[in-house]
C-alpha cells in the first residue's frame, strides 16, 4: 500500500510571534515517535487573525519566522506546510503567505492568499483583510515524493475553480490553512472540504488555529482529513490537538478510475484555463 502519514496542528495562537513559533517546535519534537510524513499549521499561527496587526506582524521571505521554520523540517525531516503569515515586499505590500518546506528545510511551495476575506454577514461575523492585506495572483502546486500537491488558504476554498485548476496541474492531496469562525465554520466548514475532495478526487487537509473566546476573531478550529470520495476522515474539535491519519494514495488512482470524473469533463463545450 502505497501511504503516507500526516499530522494537522491545531494551535493556540498567543500575540508573541517567538511564542507561537516555540510552541511549534515543542509540538514537532513531541510527535517525533509518529514519525509524520507531512507536518501542517493554520493560517495566521504566529500572530492574532486581525487586519490591523497584520504588517506590524509581517516578515520578508526569507525572514525570523522562515529561517525558524525552515529549521523544523530539516530537523524533523519532514515536510511542513508551515501554515501561512504575513509577508511584506519589497514595495511595502503585505500578503497572507504560505510557505512549504521539504525535509532538507528548503522551501518548495509559496502561496499568497488570492481570494481576500472580505465579509459582512447580516447578524454575523464583519471583516475586511483588503484593508492592509494585498491580494496573490498565482496558483501554486509543487512536487513532493508522494506525488505533486496543492495549496492555498481559508477563503480560497469557496471558489472551486482554483481547486480544480491545482488538480488539472496535477494535484493529488491539497493543503489548506484556514480560519472559518463561529458564523462561517458550522454552515460550511465540514461541507466545503468535503465537496472539494469530491469533485477534484484528491484528499483535503484542513488546518486551523484552536478556539480562543478571548481573540478578536473566534476561530470555529474543527482542522480537517477529507479523501477522495467526499468522506470525513478525522476531524478535532474546537480545542488544541493534533489530527494524525495515514492517506492511502491508491485510493486517489482507484477512485479516479472507478468513478472518472476528470476525465469525462466535456472540454470541448467548456473549459478553466489558467490566466
Amino acid at each position: 500500500m502505497n501511504t503516507m502519514k500526516v499530522a494537522l496542528l491545531q494551535t493556540k495562537v498567543s500575540e508573541d510571534k517567538r511564542e507561537n513559533l516555540h510552541a511549534v517546535r515543542e509540538k514537532l519534537r513531541s510527535l517525533r515517535t509518529e514519525r509524520p510524513d507531512l507536518v501542517t499549521l493554520p493560517e495566521m499561527f504566529n500572530c492574532p487573525y486581525q487586519t490591523d496587526l497584520f504588517p506590524a506582524y509581517a516578515e520578508r521571505e526569507g525572514g525570523e519566522s522562515w529561517q525558524e521554520l525552515s529549521k523544523m523540517a530539516k530537523e524533523e525531516k519532514i515536510y511542513l506546510s508551515a501554515g501561512s503569515i504575513p509577508e511584506v515586499d519589497e514595495e511595502g505590500r503585505v500578503y497572507n503567505t504560505a510557505y512549504v518546506f521539504d525535509r532538507e528545510g528548503r522551501q518548495i511551495a509559496k502561496h499568497r492568499k488570492m481570494h481576500l476575506f472580505d465579509i459582512n454577514v447580516t447578524g454575523g461575523q464583519y471583516f475586511k483583510e483588503s484593508d492592509t492585506l494585498a491580494a496573490g495572483d498565482k496558483v501554486t502546486v509543487f512536487d513532493t515524493e508522494f506525488g505533486r500537491m496543492g495549496i492555498c488558504i481559508c477563503f480560497d476554498i469557496r471558489f472551486p475553480e482554483l481547486s480544480r485548476l491545482m488538480a488539472q496541474e496535477g494535484a493529488r492531496i491539497i493543503l489548506i490553512p484556514g480560519a472559518f469562525n463561529m458564523t462561517t465554520g458550522p454552515a460550511h466548514w465540514e461541507l466545503s472540504f468535503r465537496a472539494r475532495a469530491l469533485d477534484n478526487q484528491v484528499y483535503m487537509l484542513g488546518t486551523a488555529p484552536a478556539r480562543d473566546l478571548e481573540s478578536s476573531y473566534t476561530s470555529w478550529g474543527h482542522s480537517i482529513v477529507t479523501d477522495p470520495w467526499g468522506n470525513v476522515l478525522g476531524q478535532l474539535d474546537e480545542k488544541e490537538g493534533v489530527l494524525i491519519q495515514e492517506l492511502n494514495l491508491d485510493e486517489i488512482t482507484r477512485i479516479r478510475r472507478d468513478l472518472p470524473l476528470l476525465e469525462s469533463r466535456r472540454l470541448d463545450l467548456y473549459r478553466l484555463e489558467k490566466l
